[in-house]
């Protein structure tokens, strides 16, 4: 497998640029997701390291090699796509076979990489059937065993589990990162489901509007999210955000509201704009009999042991994530508090970061064990 080092990729499409500037390096063995809205350049960055589209200008090394002008078939990578595009007229082993096939392995070796590839996917039982019957899960598999066979450098993944069910996609997220571990593979996956994202990759790039608004682990991107766009665009339900006027310096720990001072993780920089954002998660979130920020209970949303409390305050809506245990009635008057060590400051006007949760605070590794 290989290293992907992407520097200064840009791709524009008559007056439109799609792609901004994207700079990222996909370590070998590395599962690497490209996460974002449609439109964001997700899939347009991955057709352009994988050579299904050739850039406007920067460059892509695979394994070191200078591949930014090379057509797909000179890359030595495999693609899984959304859409299965299986050959109905023939059964699974032809299908997972045809790579080999089609560019002169002899029959021997077809046969091994074949029977080895199902195997991994649990589809040996499979192999003589028509693909046509099978169920989506089973025809994605097929998919990946084609890709498998040809033992390339690295794979590209296109919402590969777009078109099954929920029940198919959760399974399949929990197989798809079982085969990255055991073949040891590079993979370069995209998504718009952050929960694919944050339960498979070892590193996130979020994208918005064609540049790369975080690139970190799962845990970073979610504790320490470097802009409101990326606080917003992960977590369910996102980040809660209430709007507040103030200037902030440098060393700065704690931030007025209606008078009271609420404690911030430590300010590395400061603002002299006036309109600020401070963002809290819902589970940083309780009700109490006291608080400076007060709200009207507007619903709950049961969750079995925990439940969701949506409180409207002058500050703006605000979302606690709570034990089912607790009670709370849609019109009262509740006070909020916050887990100060995990709240973070934006800019109103850039949504820049200002301060960010757990800021200071090593990162444990994250296992997908």
């Amino acid at each position: 497998m290989a290293e992907i080092r992407v520097q200064n990729l840009v791709k524009t499409f008559a007056d439109f640029q799609a792609v901004k500037g994207a700079n990222f390096t996909v370590n070998d063995g590395e599962f690497f997701c490209l996460l974002g809205p449609s439109g964001c350049g997700k899939t347009t960055t991955l057709r352009m390291v994988a050579g299904l589209e050739l850039p406007t200008s920067g460059s892509i090394l695979l394994d070191g090699e200078d591949v930014t002008f090379k057509r797909a078939r000179e890359r030595d990578i495999a693609m899984v796509f959304q859409l299965f595009a299986l050959y109905p007229h023939m059964n699974v082993r032809k299908n997972i076979a045809f790579p080999l096939v089609s560019t002169g392995v002899g029959r021997e070796e077809i046969r091994r990489r074949v029977e080895e590839a199902a195997r991994t996917l649990r589809i040996t039982h499979l192999l003589d059937k028509s693909v046509s019957g099978l169920s989506g899960g089973d025809r994605q598999r097929v998919a990946l065993g084609r890709a498998i066979v040809r033992e390339p450098k690295a794979f590209m993944m296109d919402e590969p589990l777009g078109a099954l069910d929920a029940e198919f996609r959760h399974i399949m997220c929990t197989d798809l990162r079982n085969l990255h571990d055991r073949l040891g593979a590079t993979t370069v996956y995209v998504t718009h489901d952050q929960l694919e994202a944050m339960s498979m990759a070892d590193v996130i790039a979020v994208m918005n509007e064609g540049r790369i608004e975080q690139l970190g682990s799962p845990r970073e991107i979610y504790d320490r999210p470097a802009s409101m766009f990326v606080a917003d665009f992960i977590g369910s339900p996102p980040m809660n955000f209430l709007h507040i006027e103030g200037t902030v310096a440098p060393g700065d720990n704690a931030i007025a509201i209606d008078g009271a001072r609420i404690g911030i993780p430590v300010l590395r920089e400061g603002s002299v704009e006036t309109k600020l954002v401070l963002g809290v998660r819902p589970e940083h979130v309780t009700l109490t009999d006291v608080g400076s920020v007060r709200g009207e209970v507007f619903g709950t949303e049961y969750l079995g042991t925990m439940q969701i409390v949506t409180v409207r305050t002058p500050r703006g809506v605000v979302k606690a994530r709570i034990a089912s245990s607790i009670p709370a009635h849609a019109g009262e008057n509740v006070g909020l508090a916050f887990q100060t060590d995990c709240l973070s400051l934006f800019q109103a006007g850039s949504g820049k970061v200002l301060a960010s949760a757990l800021h200071d605070s090593p990162m444990a590794g994250v296992s997908h064990g």
